[in-house]
């Protein structure tokens, strides 16, 4: 591609803008975000340079298939996260790990075990959407006997998830790692003060909030003959996978999360006597993580665009504008492309892959840049036009107005996330 021809401004956000309401219009995000991509692509080139509309596509074309070959690294460890994932999920481990929380810490401290249940889940690998699904049985029957909120219970679970999501072996955080080019570990480190600010702070609202609005006066009966493993069976899998991924920082023995993952998984099965059913396991993994690797190659798609765009210009010189430090690049973007795309892997992509170059030639450290954009693309990932809005009201039983009024509280918890998290960036880069 020409180097010296770019993408408007006005054509990137015509690329977002357009994204969005196809995804609010029940347009399959990846599909959404490559059609998006490609007319706001369009648009740029033809406005910016004095060439005619076919050249543009072939630009257009050239330039999201950039972006999409960018983001195949991060797809091939997203992919084999999923063994792991459909261990935990499927064996019933991830259930047992949050049960086992709960019992253990009882029912004076029972909020403080539905926080922790969905941090520890999604800190392992799991989704956090398939984190709330699976605490929320067990949540709604202890909130029933504590008589709490559905809407505390609710923020309770998605708080934890969300302060684990930023330390977890998660493709958001993959793809950070990944297009800042830094060990997933030392990543996962940088953001462990953000990770319990982020507990403390879900756990003082949650304590408000349960108090607020309709109680939860009858739940599902939680089935307790079920075939679940053992606590010691289920957290091998996560330990191993986990162990491994940090003996870099300890050792200086590097195992990238591609072996660190399924190795974890393999073990976790075979620790847990359900050899048998590997294929089923896998197989389920492989689906879940699926969906977000498709969806990773339309926003691979979408960066390609913004990236070849002067939008990135235009943001720096408002941030100089009013005076705000380059290092707030990283969590500032990534929260505004989590608000666009309503999700967090996607935010942490775009984002990531658009500005990690920026950052760090802002003098800020690779690490920080990406545990700084990690963390922002938790402060507005929940918004209605993505699934886990829906995903999570579902869970609990709640309706779409009582949802809504759960935004501002997830939009704090994830500020103190990327808050914390460039508070330590400015301390200890």
């Amino acid at each position: 591609m020409d180097p010296s021809l770019q993408i408007s401004s006005p054509g990137a956000c015509v690329a977002l803008v357009l994204a969005i309401v196809l995804i609010i219009r029940k347009v399959p995000a990846c599909y959404a975000l490559i059609f998006g991509a490609f007319v706001g692509g369009l648009w740029g080139y033809v406005e910016l340079n004095d060439i005619g509309v076919g050249r543009a596509v072939v630009l257009t074309v050239k330039q999201m298939v950039v972006g999409a070959q960018g983001i195949m690294p991060a797809v091939l460890r997203v992919l084999s996260a999923g063994v792991l994932a459909g261990v935990l999920i499927r064996s019933g481990a991830a259930e047992r790990i949050a049960l086992s929380i709960m019992g253990f810490l009882g029912k004076r401290h029972a909020v403080l075990a539905l926080i922790l249940s969905c941090a520890l889940l999604t800190f392992a690998g799991v989704f956090i959407d398939i984190a709330v699904l699976t605490v929320a049985p067990v949540a709604l029957a202890v909130a029933q006997r504590g008589g709490y909120s559905r809407i505390g219970t609710l923020f309770a679970l998605i708080g934890g998830g969300k302060s684990g999501n930023v330390i977890s072996a998660n493709p958001n955080s993959i793809i950070a790692a990944e297009n800042y080019n830094v060990a997933l570990p030392d990543m996962m480190l940088a953001n462990i003060p953000a990770a319990l600010a982020g507990i403390v702070a879900t756990l003082l609202v949650s304590d408000w909030l349960i108090k607020k609005g309709e109680r939860v006066v009858a739940a599902a009966q939680v089935e307790e003959t079920k075939n679940l493993p053992s606590f010691f069976t289920a957290v091998i899998g996560p330990v191993v996978a986990v162990g491994l991924l940090f003996l870099r920082p300890t050792f200086g023995i590097e195992i990238d999360p591609l072996i660190a993952l399924p190795v974890g998984g393999i073990v976790g099965l075979l620790a847990m006597r359900r050899a048998r059913a590997f294929n089923d396991y896998v197989g389920f993994g492989l689906e879940k993580m699926s969906v977000v690797a498709v969806l990773l190659i339309g926003t691979g798609a979408l960066a390609g665009i913004i990236q070849a765009s002067t939008l990135k210009d235009l943001i720096l010189h408002g941030m100089e504008t009013f005076g705000l430090s380059a290092v707030l690049i990283a969590p500032i973007s990534a929260a505004l492309m989590s608000g666009a795309t309503a999700s967090t892997t996607a935010g942490a992509t775009i984002a990531s892959a658009t500005f990690a170059q920026t950052v760090t030639a802002a003098g800020v450290s690779a690490v920080w840049g990406a545990a700084m954009t990690n963390a922002g693309a938790t402060v507005l990932d929940h918004l209605p036009h993505g699934s886990f809005f829906h995903v999570t009201a579902g869970s609990v039983g709640m309706d779409f107005s009582t949802r809504l009024k759960l935004i501002p509280f997830e939009s704090l918890v994830g500020f103190i996330l990327a808050s914390i998290s460039t508070a330590c960036c400015l301390l200890f880069s």
